[in-house]
């Protein structure tokens, strides 16, 4: 048996004296992190992209594409960044069998212009757009449409897949394990099914910024050839950086680096594939071809002009991104109310701390009567 300080049995009050001072701590943590943020968001002044400048800079204003986007794992909906879970809850415990977050490369853009987002190490603040359990017979919750496709879609899909999905009958509430013959929910890092959800209610969480949503962002504007990594800093998701998903290939790129085998530039590494429009058949440049192959037709102006505004970023043009000395924020919504998000959780970690201070003062009370109660 469990015994206290005073060689009693730990009882029932006791017991809930160190659950509130534990919980309390918990929400104290967390109330001293959302103070932090809300004085980050308020401490830095605001600019319009029009006249930002490099350094540190607080920008505010709607999201837009960039060249891919994502589509979330619990709702389908198609969005720049998410995080989603699933935790099966049992009568005693609760298991989380699904865990995911990522984000990809976007705009923002305001009244004065538009500004490149790069997401790799940022911190996100998201209110969840879906919270919701399974009910007591298994039903899924309303507006629960796993993913049954790929993770990722392009920013502008042509007129004939639109359609399709248009025309296609999504069936809500699908089950996790595709017995219905729908896919599996496929997550990064492995599949999980009906063994690994077991018996219990589920509980889908799942927060988005998507296309036209409000957001603000603190961190550090940079000129875009001073990233350390421009392709690496496009996604935040560690299966897509290879130096630190594999150490095998990451001592191989080592190597490479340093005898100067590695390709200096993209043309030198990927050749006629590292033409806009190539893969595509509407190359925007003349491609080294074998004599007897067949010559692709060139893409018009406007598909080259599309092509390069959103794929080629000029060295010199600002961007916002994480830095060593500077962590990029990203908040859903106005500075107002991301500020006031912040403070919110500030107020509920102060009651946090007084929550464990008077379990603090009731265990000390208890210790001290001993036994007799």
């Amino acid at each position: 048996m469990i015994r206290s300080r005073y060689d009693g049995p730990v009882s029932g009050p006791i017991a809930l004296a160190i659950f509130g001072i534990v919980g309390g701590l918990i929400l104290l943590g967390r109330g001293l992190g959302g103070y932090r943020r809300a004085n980050l968001i308020s401490d830095v002044a605001g600019a319009t992209i029009s006249a930002i400048a490099v350094g540190e800079n607080r920008v505010s204003g709607t999201i837009e594409p960039a060249e891919l986007t994502l589509v979330s794992p619990l709702q389908s909906e198609t969005c720049v960044y998410y995080r989603a879970s699933v935790v099966v809850e049992g009568d005693r415990s609760q298991s989380r069998v699904f865990q995911d977050e990522r984000a990809v490369g976007f705009r923002v853009r305001d009244a004065s212009g538009m500004l490149r987002v790069f997401p790799r190490g940022a911190t996100f603040d998201v209110p969840d757009q879906l919270d919701a359990r399974s009910g007591i017979m298994g039903d899924e919750p309303v507006g629960l449409r796993l993913r049954s496709g790929p993770a990722t879609a392009m920013a502008e899909e042509d007129r004939a897949a639109q359609v399709a999905d248009l025309l296609t009958v999504h069936v809500p509430g699908a089950p996790l394990d595709g017995s219905d013959g729908s896919p599996a929910l496929q997550p990064a890092g492995g599949l999980f099914g009906a063994s690994a959800l077991g018996g219990g209610r589920r509980h889908y969480r799942e927060a988005r910024l998507a296309v036209g949503d409000q957001v603000t962002l603190v961190g550090m504007v940079l000129p875009f050839d001073q990233l350390d990594d421009p392709d690496g800093s496009d996604a935040m998701d560690g299966g897509l950086d290879p130096m630190g998903s594999d150490p095998e290939i990451a001592a191989d790129l080592a190597e490479a680096q340093a005898s100067g085998t590695l390709a200096a530039s993209p043309e030198a590494a990927w050749g006629n594939a590292a033409i806009p429009g190539f893969g595509i058949g509407h190359p925007t440049r003349t491609p080294t071809l074998d004599p007897a192959a067949t010559r692709p037709a060139l893409a018009t102006a406007a598909e080259a002009a599309r092509a390069q505004r959103t794929f080629d970023i000029l060295p010199g043009t600002l961007v916002l991104a994480s830095q060593p000395q500077q962590r990029l924020l990203v908040t859903a919504g106005t500075p107002a109310l991301a500020t006031q998000r912040a403070d919110d959780r500030f107020i509920v970690g102060l009651l946090g701390a007084g929550l464990s201070i008077a379990s603090a003062i009731a265990l000390a009370w208890l210790i001290s009567s001993g036994p007799g109660l």
